[in-house]
């Protein structure tokens, strides 16, 4: 079996296994070797003094550490996958929750509980190094039922807002600290040049400028400094080129010049290493058949050496396995990681097998001391920085903040101002003007169809997404892959027009378009994608409408109503043969839990100001990227 499809298939079985708090750990063919003793250091040992530079600190850790300890700092594990005594005896330096992973009951209760026991258990090695808890945090807490979610990066790259983008990282952080956690594998700062790749919506657009501009939710994320208040580590992902595959192939070849890596992937990166960014996290993609895991070239020369990164690289999950292309974790992949520049290793399930497979190779001299001590350093850094040694344990208080009000207001916002107009035809019908032509919808315009009238309306909305959480949330949402259905807590889109209206207005709702009638003044198709994640939403034969959407819009244009279609995606869909019969198009893109947003512009409450991040193809052929568009790269109208 390829080693993609293992990694695919480990991961996919964090979705379907039932999640408990803690788990001994027994997916290691055997048991590492026992650690090698290490002396406890003293109280007033110069690393535990708070008011000594970091480096100092660093120095003197480092210093007490054995081979042992700084092995396991390097090491990740699943939190299924290992113990509290697995922690304290191997010096286990990190532990993350994979997409779906959570504890019961999956609230802020049961993730500080679940943190701080293994923190504790960090504590109590000799030297009493806490360990970090690492999450995908990608559009909000998305793991922790009743968090905000936000919408996803494709719809944040419409708003052309950093500073609203760096408000979003900042409730976040605040989120994720109420949780205990310490880490956020996020933000993506990919540069989609293929609509067809499954993670096109984890990018910000398909121009570097927009990732660039988008940084701004690391400051966010980390503060102006580490260690201030709600302050957690952010991750500049993935690097390099993982948007660039041939064919939008998830964890494909990038098969482009050094030149064009350079120009279209790299600025993000130089953007977020000038915001301090403490983490980068490897592409599972390859570079003109080298996989980056294993690229010397890629992470020390580029990365550390000509960007001068000084925080710590984290591989992905069982990323490295691959770079041998055989099924397993290897000598060869551990050697080629480590040598490349990997600090830490997110091996979920075989941290055992790194940790045993390292120290042989260190003993060998294959990995250098210097090249432990590098990684050990880096990682020591960001822990001291956070200020883990004088706070390692949560701040319950900030549990507060967990889908308060006012993160579920900025949400809102982030909807709002996320929506792209794309097309808003006269009310007649057979009046409709071509969406792609001169500017339609200037303030003050009358005879459109959008905005919606609050009152007196007849309005009759259908399709699978009206009220559907998990459909307008999309992947990274309570589950690796999402679901649809209610998965979690928040507004639908159906339920925001039922409160936007007046009294004086109705609003019938079937999902397959049955009933409406001539008496409706207007319906309202809300369609699109499935949730789906990574390589799950590849779409090599193109983005097309699903059947069960065609036949409900054919249901709407029977009637002869006026036909707003609302599109829920993660990226354009080719709907190029359909639109001239809709009055009107809203891309909402992924708009997380507070569909009220979306309501916010369909009765004009806030006027459309999205712009494209993506072209828009005409016929759905892909990569389109400033070429034939249906609507252009930047295209928007307003009221």
């Amino acid at each position: 079996m390829p080693a993609s499809l293992s990694s695919h298939r480990l991961r996919s079985g964090l979705v379907a296994i039932g999640v408990v708090l803690l788990t001994a750990a027994g997916s290691c063919d055997a048991p590492p070797s026992p650690p090698t003793a290490t002396q406890a250091a003293p109280a007033d040992a110069p690393y535990r003094e708070k008011a000594r530079p970091v480096a100092e600190r660093v120095a003197d850790l480092m210093g007490r550490m054995t081979l042992d300890d700084k092995l396991g700092q390097m090491t990740q594990a699943e939190r299924k996958s290992a113990t509290t005594d697995d922690i304290t005896q191997y010096r286990l330096g990190s532990i993350l929750s994979g997409g779906g992973s959570t504890p019961r009951p999956n609230n802020a209760e049961g993730w500080t509980e679940m943190v701080d026991a293994f923190q504790r258990a960090a504590l109590a090695t000799p030297l009493g190094i806490p360990m970090l808890y690492g999450v995908d945090a990608v559009h909000g807490h998305n793991n922790v039922s009743g968090a905000t979610v936000f919408p996803h990066n494709i719809g944040l790259g419409a708003t052309r807002d950093p500073a609203l983008v760096q408000q979003i990282g900042r409730a976040t952080a605040e989120e994720v600290a109420g949780t205990g956690a310490h880490w956020t594998f996020a933000p993506c700062l990919c540069v989609a040049r293929d609509d067809r790749w499954g993670r096109t919506y984890e990018s910000f657009g398909e121009r570097p400028e927009i990732a660039s501009a988008m940084t701004t939710v690391i400051t966010g994320l980390q503060g102006e400094q580490l260690g201030g208040p709600a302050s957690i580590l952010a991750t500049a992902k993935h690097f390099l080129g993982d948007g660039g595959t041939s064919g939008g192939k998830d964890q494909g070849d990038t098969k482009i010049s050094d030149a064009e890596l350079r120009a279209v992937h790299l600025p993000p990166y130089q953007a977020a290493i000038k915001r301090g960014v403490g983490s980068v996290m490897v592409s599972y993609s390859s570079f003109n058949g080298d996989k980056v895991h294993g690229s010397k070239y890629l992470i020390t020369d580029l990365l550390k050496g000509e960007l001068g990164f000084t925080g710590f690289v984290v591989s992905d999950w069982n990323g490295i396995d691959q770079i041998d292309g055989a099924d397993r974790l290897s000598a060869e992949d551990v050697r080629a990681a480590v040598n490349a520049g990997v600090d830490m290793a997110m091996v979920p399930d075989h941290w055992a097998d790194f940790i045993e497979l390292l120290r042989e190779e260190v003993r060998a001299g294959r990995v250098t001391q210097e090249r432990i001590d590098d990684a050990n350093r880096r990682i020591l850094t960001k822990k001291f920085e956070l200020g883990l040694f004088e706070k390692p344990l949560t701040d319950r208080s900030l549990a507060a903040t967990v889908g308060s009000d006012a993160h579920r207001a900025l949400a809102r916002t982030a909807v709002a101002k996320s929506q792209v107009l794309l097309k808003n035809s006269a009310l007649a019908r057979g009046v409709s003007e071509r969406s792609e032509g001169a500017p339609q919808g200037a303030p003050g315009n009358s005879g459109r169809v959008l905005p919606l009238a609050k009152a007196g309306n007849k309005i009759f909305v259908a399709g699978k997404s009206a009220d559907n959480i998990g459909n307008q949330s999309g992947g990274w949402t309570i589950t690796w892959q999402g679901e649809s259905g209610e998965t979690t807590r928040g507004t639908t889109i159906l339920q925001g027009i039922r409160e936007a209206v007046a009294p004086s207005s109705s609003v019938t709702y079937d999902a397959s378009g049955n009933g409406i009638g001539k008496g409706f003044k207007v319906a309202v198709a809300v369609i699109g994608e499935k949730p789906y994640a990574e390589f799950e939403g590849d779409r090599p034969d193109g983005v097309v409408l699903d059947p069960d959407d065609l036949a409900m819009l054919s249901r709407l244009r029977a009637s002869g109503v006026p036909i707003v279609v609302v599109l829920v995606s993660g990226r354009p869909m080719d709907v190029g043969a359909q639109l001239s019969g809709w009055d009107a198009l809203l891309a909402s893109w992924l708009p997380g839990t507070e569909g009220a947003g979306v309501a916010d512009v369909l009765f004009g409450m806030v006027k459309p100001g999205g712009k494209l991040p993506v072209t828009w193809p005409r016929d759905g052929r892909q990569p389109a990227n400033g070429g034939d568009a249906l609507f252009p790269f930047g295209f928007g109208l307003t009221y």
